[in-house]
């Protein structure tokens, strides 16, 4: 058979965008399909397991990360934050904690699996706000020298420490929630998943 009436140029032009074309539509089949691995918005919601990376987190910083459509905050502690939690204990409505606020393994004077990760639902247990993040030792807003640094509620002024144990006094009747969490690694927090006993 001959060759005679075959053009070698116009070949390999063909073959090579056919091939193009094909590895663009395998990208366009992958994409969806490795996207359909992390969880939807929609489970998200429903409590899909949330991952916080603390690695670059210093002390005395927070972030703050959604979960079930609720802020979740992750404080990392100062060692003179950990040291006056003990101190605190006349100032707090209740110091010792209910364990329906937190589960067993954060049932402690910290309120944490390791005591320099605070991780807390972002909701005062008054009406729902948010609580702002006031680190800031004597604030005179706050109470002058009895202010070790906490969580203050704007809406109508209650105050919880860095443990996020309510202040006597303020509006809020209970400790900020802690969620189930566990440290998937050192420096990864997954936020919806119960530490194993």
């Amino acid at each position: 058979m001959s060759n005679d009436g075959v053009n070698e140029g116009r070949r390999r032009f063909l073959t090579a965008a056919t091939s193009v074309v094909g590895a663009v539509g395998a990208v366009g089949v992958a994409v969806p399909f490795v996207g359909s691995w992390n969880p939807s918005a929609k489970a998200k919601a429903a409590g899909a397991p949330v991952r916080a990376n603390v690695s670059k987190l210093e002390p005395g910083q927070m972030i703050v990360v959604e979960w079930r459509g609720k802020p979740v905050y992750i404080v990392r502690r100062t060692e003179e934050t950990l040291q006056s939690l003990p101190g605190m204990a006349d100032q707090l409505r209740d110091p010792e904690s209910i364990e329906q606020q937190q589960p067993a393994y954060a049932q402690n004077e910290h309120r944490s699996i390791k005591p320099e990760f605070l991780v807390l639902l972002g909701l005062c247990t008054h009406l729902g706000c948010a609580p702002m993040y006031r680190p800031d030792v004597g604030a005179q807003d706050l109470g002058g020298d009895e202010w070790l640094g906490g969580f203050f509620c704007p809406c109508h002024g209650s105050k919880f420490d860095l443990a996020g144990r309510v202040y006597k006094g303020v509006p809020a009747p209970i400790n900020l929630e802690v969620p189930p969490y566990t440290f998937e690694t050192d420096s990864v927090v997954l936020i919806g998943v119960d530490q194993e006993a």
